[in-house]
């Protein structure tokens, strides 16, 4: 297994993950409630295990409180953090407080420290901003603040806070606790406190969570707030580029980013823009003459438009700021093109959070409450962060003085470094972009033909894989042949060669360009081989579902029987239901996970108004229960039914008897997800049926299909720069591969690892030998035998208030920053 360090933009998202998301560490695969006696378990599929951690979570937080607050700018998914905080702290025992306007509330005190309930917390999840308030404190910043902040809380007998922001909010907290052994024998000595509340009150634990849209603290790859912000830019440029094309006009799109250029470089990706500004890595001297060369080439070549991003704090090489009307200026005096500048300002904070922040920021909630009651004295104040598909505590100072780092590294002028601590993500998601913006297929060519295809079902972000595979394969040289339809239209012939301008818009554009089918290849294959032969195609990218993932494995066996099959393969993932083995996220699934968990919000907000009512969502996935599961999480659902997790009659009760409970809160409304194939028995139409028996006189009932508007739309930005950073990745692999294999003009390749999928593994992209992906799949359902989000099931029970114990054997650890942002980038 060959490991390529790389971590997503999610945006997954991260995301996640979209991301855009990632598995929990400490939580144990739990099933959602225990399955009925004498029912047989599938073979092939790893079953929930049984609680067996070190102590009871449920009694850890008894005799404590614990305070949350969110400081500084507001970012969407800080009130999905503040709502598992609150959920889980109750969980756990302890008593939960809102800080109401941050820190000003905290040195205020009164009514702006007042107990959370869990009712309180309720159709937060959905809302933009942050419901408790935010504010900048000058009060804080002095000693005479942070001794009244501290009375407030020895008063209240919390020990335990939260902070949801910036390096700033965070810096402040550390100090704080730095502080506050003084404090307190200051407010002892002065009467402020009496020696009991002094004693009781010994220590202060800090967890950090890094709100901010801006993407700008070193040590996580996502913050909460950064994929919604991107989604609210990639709306916006959506919407121009239409009018930018009837007019033919160039845009310079101006996003937020003062000290980083996150938002610019990854909206540049996702947009396939002609150049983007950002302060980590100002342009050369010469960049006028390089960017109207560019804007003209672009035109030359059939488009009608050009696009600018430039993020707010864009510097040239001499510190000197680069505005956005300069670069219009420019335009117009060299090129006579009819140019618009359009500044997105706090637009970019508006909105609801994507379901990437959502998760994101509940499981960040999570991973925080269970760091602050497992906090001792000589624990360090930690920050919650992500690290690929992964959960890390890391020391809060170290990344606050990375960040700080950055900024010195850009204001010295050393701009490389200043990129490097970024971190692999940034520099990863810079290098494509200047791979795919900056440089122009070469004369000499490799002498090599690669064709790329989609097989399966449609999924958003196909065509941006598809067209970086395309464009970096011009770029190596290659010659790049489109197979349209997929395995049938390689046994068919419909196979052309395509250039670098025709895949020049589709990074925005949804279903599949190429088209796509479910037709496997091994019926096909004296076809297939024949095509192979008369196309001279050296090696094939196929971008696709769980049809791809077999139809590679069919193409292997062929091998044996076809020497034209011998060429090297590579599969990327590439369908909503996230079910090929061999990678955690799949492109398409972040897109088809917002559409479900946007409806849902739709219907949340209908339930809500009538009042005693209870919706049955159907989502596909076929007998993967990931888009249940996830859209449960992101949608706040009170059940989520999976194949992955056996259900009865009985558990079905147990969850009507839970809904009738929740209606007697002031929350009277019910929301239930199930996978389209997890029992066949207990269909949607029965399960809507027994709620609607069940539910008489309490609550009723509806029910809503999504069907095939789950596979529509345009992709998210995460997608988008998912596909694109795969594609790039499945070229530079099958470049190498074709060259290891080539034997006197001719390529021979029929070892295991000359065929492999591309997949996000944890922290990682990995190319794996499909062969050796067998054994951990299920072909008879249709997923991998290993799931990792099956991990993240118990938050969604827990913050829908079922009672079930939770693990904390295998809680992410303490972790250093230093040895993750020295990490060498891989080359592509």
């Amino acid at each position: 297994m060959v490991a390529v360090p790389v971590a997503p933009a999610l945006s997954r998202f991260v995301a996640p993950a979209a991301l855009s998301v990632a598995a929990l560490l400490l939580l144990l695969l739990l099933s959602f409630l225990p399955p009925g006696p004498g029912r047989r378990r599938s073979a092939g599929r790893k079953m929930p295990s049984s609680p067996a951690g070190p102590q009871h979570t449920e009694t850890l937080g008894v005799g404590k409180a614990i305070a949350v607050l969110t400081s500084g700018g507001d970012a969407q998914g800080m009130n999905a953090a503040v709502r598992a905080v609150v959920r889980v702290g109750i969980y756990t025992g302890a008593k939960v407080f809102f800080v109401c306007e941050g820190y000003q509330g905290l040195v205020d005190g009164g009514d702006h420290i007042r107990e959370a309930t869990w009712e309180s917390v309720s159709m937060m999840l959905q809302l933009g901003g942050t419901v408790i308030g935010s504010a900048r404190c000058q009060d804080f910043r002095t000693r005479e603040g942070r001794l009244r902040a501290a009375r407030n809380l020895v008063k209240r007998g919390i020990t335990n806070l939260c902070v949801i922001g910036g390096d700033g909010s965070l810096t402040g907290a550390d100090t704080f606790r730095a502080e506050w052994g003084g404090l307190l024998a200051e407010l002892l000595k002065t009467g402020g406190i009496t020696a009991e509340e002094a004693q009781r009150s010994s220590h202060l634990n800090i967890v950090g969570m890094v709100g901010s849209i801006d993407n700008d603290f070193c040590g996580t790859d996502m913050t909460i707030g950064t994929d919604s912000a991107l989604h609210r830019i990639m709306e916006i440029v959506d919407a121009i580029t239409t009018t930018a094309q009837s007019h033919q006009r160039t845009f310079v799109l101006e996003v937020m980013g003062r000290h980083c250029g996150y938002l610019a470089l990854i909206t540049a990706l996702a947009c396939g823009a002609d150049w983007v500004f950002i302060p980590e890595s100002p342009p050369e001297d010469d960049w006028e003459e390089h960017l109207c060369r560019r804007l003209a080439e672009t035109r030359d070549g059939g488009s009608r438009l050009n696009i600018i991003i430039v993020a707010e704090g864009a510097i040239d090489k001499h510190g000197k700021a680069i505005t956005s009307d300069e670069i219009k200026a420019l335009v117009v005096k060299r090129l006579g093109y009819d140019t618009r500048v359009t500044i997105l300002g706090h637009v970019q904070r508006g909105g609801t959070p994507s379901a990437f922040d959502r998760i994101l920021a509940s499981r960040m909630g999570v991973e925080a409450v269970m760091a602050l009651l497992e906090g001792t004295p000589e624990t360090p104040a930690c920050v919650v962060s992500l690290s690929g598909n992964q959960a890390v505590r890391l020391p809060l100072m170290e990344c606050v003085q990375v960040t700080k780092d950055v900024t010195t590294a850009m204001n010295e002028g050393r701009f490389e470094d200043a990129v490097k601590l970024r971190g692999r993500s940034f520099q990863n998601n810079w290098n494509v972009y200047k791979l795919l913006a900056h440089i122009r297929p070469p004369a000499t060519k490799s002498g090599y033909t690669v064709a790329v295809m989609n097989v399966g079902a449609p999924a958003a972000g196909m065509n941006a894989a598809v067209r970086a595979t395309v464009r970096i394969g011009l770029i190596h040289g290659h010659r790049m042949l489109a197979v349209h339809d997929g395995f049938e239209g390689l046994a068919f012939g419909m196979v052309e060669e395509i250039g670098w301008n025709t895949v020049g818009s589709w990074t925005g554009l949804g279903g599949s360009k190429l088209g796509t089918k479910r037709t496997l290849p091994k019926k096909h294959f004296e076809e297939i081989s024949a095509n192979i032969s008369k196309f001279g195609i050296h090696g094939l990218i196929i971008i696709g579902g769980f049809e791809a993932f077999t139809g590679g494995l069919e193409l292997v066996e062929g091998r044996a029987r076809f020497e034209e099959l011998c060429i090297p393969l590579c599969i990327v993932p590439a369908t909503v239901s996230n079910n090929v083995p061999g990678s955690d996220f799949s492109i398409g699934a972040d897109t088809a996970l917002n559409t479900i968990t946007t409806t849902c919000d739709l219907i949340k907000q209908s339930a809500a108004g009538t009042k005693r009512r209870v919706f049955i969502i159907e989502t596909m996935g076929g007998f993967c229960g990931y888009l249940a599961t996830m859209a449960g999480l992101a949608a706040g659902a009170d059940a989520a039914y999976i194949f992955e997790e056996p259900f009865s009659s009985r558990d079905l009760q147990a969850n009507v008897d839970h809904l009738t409970e929740k209606m007697k809160t002031t929350v009277k409304r019910g929301l239930v997800l199930r996978n389209e194939r997890c029992n066949e028995n207990y269909t949607t139409d029965f399960i809507y049926n027994l709620y609607c028996e069940e539910g008489k006189g309490i609550f009723d009932c509806r029910k809503n299909v999504l069907g095939h508007m789950q596979q529509g739309g345009s992709p998210t930005p995460f997608d988008r720069n998912f596909g694109t950073k795969m594609g790039a990745k499945a070229v530079a692999w099958i470049t190498g591969k074709i060259k290891e294999c080539s034997r006197h003009g001719r390529i021979f390749a029929n070892t295991a690892d000359s065929a492999c999928l591309l997949g996000m593994r944890k922290r990682s992209l990995v190319f794996q030998p499909i062969a050796e992906l067998r054994q951990q799949t299920d072909f008879e359902h249709r997923i991998p035998k290993e799931q990792w989000w099956l991990k993240l099931r118990p938050i969604l029970k827990i913050l829908a208030k079922y009672n079930i114990e939770l693990d904390t054997s295998e809680t992410a650890h303490l972790e250093h920053l230093t040895r993750k942002v020295l990490v060498p980038d891989a080359t592509l």
